[in-house]
């Protein structure tokens, strides 16, 4: 792998991006208005970035990742992204992204429905429950004490193991959760969500979690 794709370049998808190229990678970004208004970003990140459309980023990605609101889920590209890993970043927050029955029901999770949208995908949840600015500062290297740990969650376990190395060398500890249908426990208001954990304490805030109907 040595080219991540963004689709959408807000503050996790720009503070990921800074974390990729610090570790030797090209980036594609790319948002709902344009690549001409990813130009400071793009020169900012330097020489291993590029700007493209979302249908670029994604064809171009070794690795997918998608980090947009709930509403713009119908505009992400499916074919460019058959086979490929695809990185979930996205919560719901009702007053954000509006009232979804089936997420209100508790029947699905926010990760499953874009790898509804993406049947051909793996898609994995990660990178959901962290601050962005902690991104580029909370990591640190393989082996420290207390480091902090970051779940994955998804269907593919080859998949898994993939977004769990990178979150190894971007400086966290993978916590692998299991399928996507787990990632309902470290949604928002859930023990781990945006907590700084390492993996035994992570571990067992995941386990500690209750759905929304039981709090």
């Amino acid at each position: 792998m040595t080219t991540i794709g963004f689709i959408g370049s807000g503050n996790i998808g720009s503070q990921l991006a800074r974390l990729a190229v610090a570790h030797g990678y090209d980036v594609v970004m790319s948002n709902s208005r344009g690549p001409e208004t990813l130009s400071d970003l793009v020169a900012e990140l330097g020489e291993r970035a590029t700007a493209g459309t979302r249908d670029e980023a994604a064809a171009k990605g070794d690795l997918v990742v998608v980090t947009v609101p709930l509403a713009a889920i119908s505009t992400i590209p499916v074919e460019p992204l058959v086979g490929k890993v695809v990185v979930d970043t996205n919560n719901y927050y009702p007053q954000r992204d509006g009232q979804i029955s089936e997420l209100d029901a508790e029947t699905t999770t926010v990760s499953e429905i874009l790898q509804d949208r993406l049947p051909e995908s793996h898609v994995v949840k990660a990178f959901n429950h962290i601050a962005a600015a902690d991104l580029t500062t909370a990591g640190s290297p393989s082996g420290t004490a207390g480091r902090r740990a970051l779940i994955v969650a998804g269907n593919d376990p080859e998949a898994r193991k993939a977004v769990g190395d990178l979150i190894d060398e971007f400086g966290f500890e993978p916590v692998d959760i299991g399928v996507l249908s787990e990632g309902w426990r470290i949604q928002r208001d859930t023990p781990g969500y945006v907590a700084p954990f390492d993996a035994i304490g992570l571990e067992l805030a995941v386990a500690d979690a209750k759905r929304y109907a039981d709090m």
